[in-house]
């Protein structure tokens, strides 16, 4: 006789094995949700993410990518959450930090059902959690997962939402490295200040522009030819290889791409004096803003630097969308992060220490 294993032990040996995978994960931050999402007939498989509710509902971006193991999409959700949660009090912002990331290639997986899936699946946490457009994501797909959702921002500008993120998100990385560039160099203006921009997409081409505008030589790498040569043509710049930006000799690096591009390897060939981008988790691992420092090396938190878009969004939340008043609040993030630099000479702690320092205390865990 052929015994069958009795499924609610089955079930309970999954769900035990995949709280232990979080609970016990490296990345775990004692977040508060943790949600699986999987639906067979769109292929919809997601992990979203609600980090810390305490300023308020946790909001933060859909991030779709073709992740090879679902450990890699696990830790990702994990360590984006939490920086938004950091990201969201640092810009003052009545918002907790979440994230979702979507399991797929963006550009051969997408349908309109696989968007209403996700739009469901964001439904069901009724409003705990504030979807946004992130890497691999359109204003169209946001529009999508609309129609399953109201918890969703980022939309469409005609409806009375902030629209496309990336603009704000660029205008605060390019005032962020205008103060790095004064504080290094002593210097108020770019021109001929030499910046690579790693990575040309929607934000990474605005950066790049909005550089070239103001008299730098901008260096532009992508993972895109085409991409990369208009983002350079744009800023009056030129195109370098993808293998050679981090490594090019500039006063200004700015990672625009994906995480981690700090550590071990990168960071004893940087040759540049300040590094602020608008990458996620730039840093591989915490130890590695020490090792900046130790370089000499000025680091711009990614996630105070980067917080233009989630500025944008969170007017939309509030359901009073004001470019102008947008535009004022993105212009305050310069001030956070002197601040951060203050404290950090003064303390003897790296900028991301401290930035993380005040983070935890805007979020009730100090």
């Amino acid at each position: 006789m052929v015994r069958r294993a009795n499924p609610a032990i089955q079930a309970l040996k999954e769900e035990t094995y995949i709280m232990s995978a979080v609970f016990d994960h490296g990345e775990f931050d004692h977040h508060e949700q943790i949600v699986f999402a999987n639906d067979h007939q769109t292929g919809l498989k997601a992990i979203i993410g609600v980090h810390n509710s305490f300023l308020g509902p946790a909001a933060g971006g859909v991030r779709m990518a073709p992740y090879a193991r679902m450990e890699d999409a696990l830790t990702d959700v994990l360590r984006l959450s939490r920086g938004m949660s950091y990201k969201n009090a640092l810009a003052g912002l009545p918002l907790g930090g979440g994230k979702t990331v979507l399991i797929g290639n963006p550009r051969t997986d997408k349908t309109p059902a696989l968007m209403a899936a996700l739009g469901r699946a964001i439904e069901r946490l009724n409003g705990r959690y504030l979807a946004a457009e992130d890497v691999g994501m359109t204003l169209a797909d946001m529009e999508q997962i609309a129609t399953e959702t109201s918890h969703v921002f980022g939309r469409d500008p005609k409806a009375g939402f902030g629209g496309e993120p990336s603009p704000m998100t660029a205008l605060g990385v390019a005032l962020s490295i205008r103060t790095c560039v004064r504080r290094v160099l002593g210097r108020d203006d770019l021109k001929g200040v030499r910046i690579g921009v790693q990575g040309a997409g929607a934000v990474g081409a605005d950066l790049a522009r909005q550089l070239g505008e103001a008299g730098a030589e901008v260096l532009v790498a992508d993972v895109d030819p085409a991409r990369a040569q208009a983002a350079a043509s744009a800023a009056g710049g030129q195109v370098v290889g993808v293998g050679d930006i981090l490594f090019a000799d500039v006063d200004v690096l700015a990672p625009c791409a994906l995480g981690a591009v700090l550590n071990d390897e990168t960071i004893p060939a940087l040759r540049t004096k300040i590094v602020c981008g608008a990458a996620n988790n730039q840093l591989a691992e915490p130890r590695h803003g020490l090792a900046l420092a130790q370089r000499g090396i000025l680091y711009g938190p990614d996630y105070v630097v980067n917080a233009g878009g989630i500025i944008n969004v969170a007017y939309e939340v509030s359901g009073t969308y004001d470019a102008a008043k947008v535009v004022e609040h993105v212009q305050r993030i310069p001030r956070t992060l002197e601040q951060i630099f203050e404290e950090a000479a003064d303390e003897g702690l790296t900028p991301d220490v401290i930035a993380d320092r005040m983070a935890q205390r805007l979020i009730g865990r100090s």
